[in-house]
């Protein structure tokens, strides 16, 4: 799923931004709402191997290929996983990993690789972030996610508290890419039962709306008879680009 690139470098998160915490804002909260400073209670899903059919479209050319989203881990440590692949249009991978803490997912390396890989590594120690493609490191804080752990801490979220995140709820958390940082806002849009090729599946549906002209938007469903794992993921790009990941079968890894 490619990604547009990135902003100069002055669209790097200001500290104050970008070393927030996760904010979970309750319908109409509006300017006023005042972030808890208590970490929100995660669920993390069992071990799986979901796979997707996908559709997209690169360059007005319209693609279908197969994914794979492995996601392992045992108990302390973790390891996210997904792969796209396409006739004519090759192949993407993001891998994610980290440790395992009391708020869920702790990344501490992100790759993306296409024809080449770029990486982001995530000092804790420091509170920074560096990346591979030499492009200005960034602070970040607690609660950062990157752009393939986020899909499983939303989860993780929901799953642990679900009846709190009723439609119009807003979760907002520092998502690192392979190049940058910012903050991310996904809103909870409600329940839908998706016809996947898995078969009928009840989700949740939530949305990242682009915040400014090259942002990418995401569409997230989260189903909770898999743990709220994703079982369709829709990454739209500013050009109209797109890969719409649809779950054909999960199991055991």
């Amino acid at each position: 799923m490619a990604e547009t690139p990135p902003a100069p470098a002055a669209s790097a998160p200001q500290p104050s931004e970008a070393t927030a915490g996760v904010d979970i804002a309750p319908p109409g909260a509006g300017t006023g709402h005042t972030p808890s400073a208590t970490p929100p209670p995660v669920r993390l899903p069992p071990p799986t191997r979901l796979a997707f059919d996908v559709s997209g479209q690169a360059k007005k050319f319209a693609y279908s290929a197969r994914a794979e989203l492995l996601w392992q881990h045992d108990g302390s440590r973790y390891e996210a996983r997904q792969e796209v692949s396409a006739f004519l249009v090759g192949t993407r991978a993001q891998r994610s990993v980290g440790a395992i803490t009391a708020q869920g997912l702790l990344p501490e390396r992100f790759s993306d690789r296409s024809r080449s890989e770029q990486a982001a590594h995530l000092d804790y120690t420091k509170g920074r972030v560096t990346f591979s493609a030499n492009t200005p490191e960034a602070v970040v804080g607690p609660g950062v996610q990157d752009r393939l752990s986020v899909f499983i801490q939303l989860g993780a979220l929901l799953a642990a508290d679900a009846g709190r995140f009723v439609p119009g709820t807003q979760i907002t958390l520092t998502t690192v890419s392979a190049r940058s940082a910012d903050r991310w806002t996904f809103t909870v849009e409600g329940p839908e039962t998706l016809d996947l090729p898995a078969g009928p599946t009840p989700a949740l549906k939530l949305q990242r709306l682009p915040r400014k002209d090259y942002d990418q938007k995401a569409e997230l469903w989260l189903a909770p008879g898999l743990g709220y794992l994703p079982v369709r993921i829709k990454i739209t790009q500013a050009n109209g680009d797109f890969a719409d990941l649809l779950l054909r079968s999960s199991g055991a890894p």
